[in-house]
């Protein structure tokens, strides 16, 4: 199967509508770091509303932090930046003020610990002609049809962790070992077991940059984050398997 760009992949484009609950995650959010630490003393004393100051309108630093960083990811998670998580969740009025006239909204999965910045539904719904939302702020970033099929995958591997540990449970664990038989089924195997596994690790690393998963180690683990539960709805999903099963069944 070629992982040459496929400009009919229903999955993706469900990842780039208002049908999906994440407008885009930039690159890999960040774990816990200093900066978070200094937001704690900065932020979370500072005034919590949008006031006026000396006769001007004045937001505080706190809000602003946390909205550029809503902005620059995408997403924030409860484990990752627990203050920041908070103060989204404490205030997603005032942000949802602040993105209204950018066309975009703060969204609180309280379950699984995320606040996601998504665009907002009315505006999402008025598809252009050519079917692309449009948002000008948005990046689109199209997922091959072997990325999107992994997706679809890893979203079941989630499905079932959260069917044995509970919604809001974390982080999964997996490894590549997990994946190989469904992703066979549709790859065909090579007749090399590295290449295989090669294959997935490279499949993997690309959507580390989606903030899917986690780094692939040495031995093959990765954990799969919650995030992963808002990137498409089951139809979509349905659709994808569907159209591959069509290009499988093509090929044979």
């Amino acid at each position: 199967m070629s992982d040459e760009q496929d400009p009919g992949n229903p999955f993706d484009r469900a990842l780039a509508d208002g049908r999906s609950e994440v407008t885009s995650t930039a690159s890999e959010v960040d774990l816990r770091d200093d900066d978070d630490a200094e937001f704690v003393s900065e932020g979370m004393g500072a005034e919590t509303d949008i006031e006026n100051r000396a006769g001007g309108h004045y937001t505080p630093e706190c809000i602003k932090h946390t909205l550029q960083r809503l902005l620059k990811h995408g997403l924030l998670e409860s484990d990752r930046r627990p203050n920041e998580y908070a103060l989204a969740l404490a205030h997603q009025p005032e942000l949802n003020r602040l993105l209204e006239p950018l066309d975009f909204e703060l969204r609180i999965d309280e379950i699984r610990g995320l606040a996601l910045l998504a665009i907002h539904r009315p505006f999402a719904d008025q598809d252009s002609e050519d079917g692309d939302p449009g948002h000008l702020l948005v990046r689109r970033q199209r997922l091959t049809l072997d990325q999107s099929l992994l997706v679809a995958i890893l979203r079941q591997h989630y499905i079932v962790h959260e069917q044995d540990a509970g919604i809001g449970a974390g982080d999964a664990s997996l490894s590549i070992d997990d994946l190989l038989p469904q992703l066979q089924v549709f790859f065909g195997d090579s007749g090399s077991d590295s290449k295989n596994e090669n294959r997935v690790r490279q499949l993997l690393d690309q959507l580390q940059a989606h903030a899917i998963v986690s780094e692939v180690d040495s031995a093959g683990q990765f954990t799969l984050r919650p995030v992963i539960a808002h990137l498409a709805n089951p139809e979509a999903l349905k659709a994808l398997l569907g159209h591959y099963d069509k290009l499988v069944n093509r090929e044979s």
